[in-house]
């Protein structure tokens, strides 16, 4: 059973950096391909960043946080993180972990199989 716990989010000043954590339970997070994804109040979920479950471990952003985020892993610990710097307020969301049944990434909800609680980022301007 595969099951993904985040963590690190909390309430930062704009500008400010936090770094969450997605750990794993139930298979590798190398060999399948991971995402972070956030939801804000009233909007839909949308794509943040993601990796591929390949041994080079591609990586894709939105273009709202490109240059500012950076997602990577660490095959040891079994988890995922996200690096979040320069935040702005648009970034507050719910930030959710997940992946999907094979090693190649996507962007859609839809492609994502099993997710994450949630951890809350808020970032106050």
């Amino acid at each position: 059973q595969v099951q993904l716990v985040e963590s690190g989010g909390g309430l930062v000043q704009a500008g400010g950096s936090l770094r969450l954590s997605c750990a794993a339970s139930g298979r590798p997070v190398s060999g399948y391909a991971m995402a972070w994804f956030r939801q804000a109040p009233g909007k839909e979920r949308e794509f943040v960043a993601t990796i591929s479950g390949t041994t080079v471990g591609l990586t894709y952003y939105a273009n709202s946080v490109k240059g500012r985020f950076t997602i990577s892993r660490d095959s040891a610990k079994n988890t995922v993180y996200l690096q979040m710097n320069s935040l702005k307020p648009e970034d507050t969301a719910v930030y959710y972990c997940a992946t999907r049944n094979g090693s190649y990434y996507y962007t859609r909800v839809s492609e994502y199989y099993y997710w994450g609680q949630g951890t809350q980022v808020t970032v106050s301007s």
